[in-house]
C-alpha cells in the first residue's frame, strides 16, 4: 500500500507539471511500443521464479505469441515504431494475466506466492517508470545546478571524467557502442543476478529474506530525493557540447575546467539533475555485492559490469568522480540497512548504517562548501575522499562477515574400544 500510495503521489506531482506519471506511462505500454522491451521480458523472468518449468515455457510462448501479433498488426496498419522497442507488450500482458490468475484461480499460500512474483516483476518496471518521472520533475523544479562546485571539487581526484572521456573517445565508435549497451542494460544484468538468487523459490515456495531486487528498488526510491537536494547535470552538459548555450564552456573532455570560485548556474528545464550520487554506480555496486556468493562466472560478470559501468558513467561525461564515490557509499549504507532489517537490528548494524550515512552526508557537505580547498590541495583531499569511501567498504566487509552463519564443526567419531 505504501508503494502504491507513493506512485499515486508521484503521478499527481507529474500531472502538476504537465507530465505523464509512472502509472499512466506503464498503462500505455499495454498497447503502445514499450520504451524497453528487454526490461519487460526481464520483469517477466523475475515473475516466473514462482512458476514450474512447464508454466514458464507456456508463459514465454504466450508472451512471444502476443508480441508477434502486435508486430503483425502494426505492420498491417503501417504503424512504424519510432521510439522504444517493437516487442515487450506480450511480457507485460503475461505478468498482468498471472495477476488475474492469482486472484481468481489460486488460494491461500499459493495465491500469496504468485502475487509476490507478479508484484516483483511489476515493481521492477514501476521502478524504471518512477525514475523517469523523477528525472522530469528534477528538471522542472531545480532551475539552478551545482556542477561548478562538484567540478571544482573533482580536481582533488584528478578530473577522472575528463581522463576517461578521452580514453573512450580514442576507442572510437566500437568502444562507445559497447559501453553504451552495458550502461543501458544495467537492469537486465541485475535481473540475471537476481534470478540466480531466487532460483529455489519455485521449489521452496518462499522468497529469501533479502535479495538484489530489494536493494535495487530502494536505491531507485531514495536516490532521486538526493537529486532534489543536490542538483547536478554532469560534465557533458555543464562543460560540454550537449549543454548548448547553458554550458559554462565547451571543455569536456579535452580541457579540465579552471579552478575558479564556483557559483550556482541556471540550466534548461529538460536535462535531468541526476548526477549526485551516481545511481548507475550504485546499482552496479549492488550487482557486484550480490554476485559474490554466486558461481565464478557470475562473480566475473558482476565485476565486469561494475568496471564497465564506471567506464561508461565517466567516459560519456554523465558523472564526475565525486559522484562515483558518493554512489558507492550510498549503496553500501542501503545494503547494510536492508540486511540489518532482515536479520534484526543490533549494535553492529546500527553503527555501520550510521557511519555510512555520516560519511555520505560529509561528502555532500564537502562538495558544496569546500570545493576550492579541495581543488587547491588535491594531495590532501584526494586521498581523504578515497580513504572515506574505503573506510565504509572496509566496515561493510568486516561487519557482514561477522553476520555470516558459522559452519558447525564436523563431529569427530568417538574412539571405539578395540579387542585385545
Amino acid at each position: 500500500m505504501a508503494t502504491f500510495g507513493f506512485l499515486i503521489a508521484l503521478e499527481i506531482a507529474a500531472r502538476h507539471y504537465g507530465l505523464p506519471g509512472p502509472i499512466i506511462t506503464q498503462a500505455q505500454e499495454v498497447v503502445i511500443a514499450p520504451k524497453s522491451g528487454f526490461l519487460l521480458y526481464a520483469s517477466m523472468a523475475l515473475m516466473m521464479v514462482v512458476l514450474t518449468w512447464r508454466q514458464r515455457f507456456i508463459a514465454a510462448g504466450v508472451a512471444i505469441g502476443i508480441d508477434i501479433t502486435f508486430w503483425l498488426v502494426r505492420w498491417a496498419a503501417d504503424a512504424k515504431v519510432t521510439e522504444g522497442h517493437p516487442f515487450g507488450n506480450g511480457a507485460l500482458w503475461v505478468i498482468l494475466g498471472y495477476a488475474v490468475i492469482a486472484v481468481t484461480r489460486r488460494k491461500g499460500r499459493e495465491r500469496v506466492l504468485l502475487l509476490k512474483g507478479v508484484g516483483l516483476g511489476l515493481l521492477l518496471v514501476a521502478g524504471r517508470k518512477t525514475g523517469d518521472t523523477w528525472l522530469l520533475i528534477t528538471s522542472k523544479t531545480r532551475p539552478a545546478v551545482l556542477d561548478q562546485y562538484v567540478a571544482t571539487a573533482d580536481h582533488a581526484l584528478g578530473n577522472p571524467s575528463w581522463l576517461v572521456g578521452r580514453i573512450v573517445t580514442a576507442t572510437g565508435p566500437i568502444g562507445a557502442r559497447f559501453l553504451d549497451y552495458v550502461y543501458t542494460q544495467l537492469a537486465v544484468a541485475a535481473v540475471i543476478a537476481a534470478l540466480y538468487q531466487l532460483r529455489h523459490v519455485a521449489v521452496e515456495r518462499r522468497f529469501p529474506g533479502h535479495h538484489l531486487v530489494r536493494t535495487f528498488l530502494v536505491i531507485g526510491l531514495l536516490g532521486p530525493g538526493i537529486y532534489m537536494i543536490f542538483p547536478v547535470v554532469g560534465p557533458i552538459f555543464a562543460y560540454g557540447a550537449d549543454g548548448g548555450h547553458w554550458a559554462v564552456a565547451n571543455l569536456w573532455p579535452d580541457t579540465p575546467p579552471p579552478i575558479d570560485t564556483p557559483h550556482h548556474m541556471p540550466f534548461d528545464e529538460i536535462t535531468p539533475r541526476n548526477c549526485m550520487p551516481s545511481l548507475h554506480t550504485a546499482w552496479a555496486t549492488a550487482i557486484f555485492i550480490h554476485s559474490r556468493k554466486g558461481p565464478r562466472i557470475l562473480q566475473f560478470a558482476g565485476a565486469f559490469w561494475l568496471i564497465a559501468t564506471l567506464g561508461a558513467t565517466l567516459g560519456f561525461g554523465y558523472h564526475y568522480g565525486a559522484d562515483i564515490i558518493a554512489g558507492v557509499v550510498f549503496t553500501l549504507t542501503i545494503e547494510a540497512a536492508l540486511r540489518s532489517l532482515e536479520r534484526g537490528w543490533d549494535r553492529s548494524g546500527i553503527q555501520l548504517v550510521a557511519y555510512g550515512a555520516t560519511v555520505f552526508a560529509a561528502l555532500l557537505v564537502s562538495y558544496r562548501y569546500l570545493p576550492m580547498e579541495m581543488a587547491k590541495y588535491p594531495w590532501v583531499f584526494g586521498p581523504l575522499l578515497v580513504l572515506a569511501m574505503s573506510s565504509v567498504i572496509y566496515g561493510y566487509v568486516r561487519t557482514t562477515r561477522l553476520w555470516e552463519p558459522k559452519a558447525a564443526p564436523a563431529r569427530q567419531p568417538e574412539p571405539q574400544p578395540e579387542m585385545v
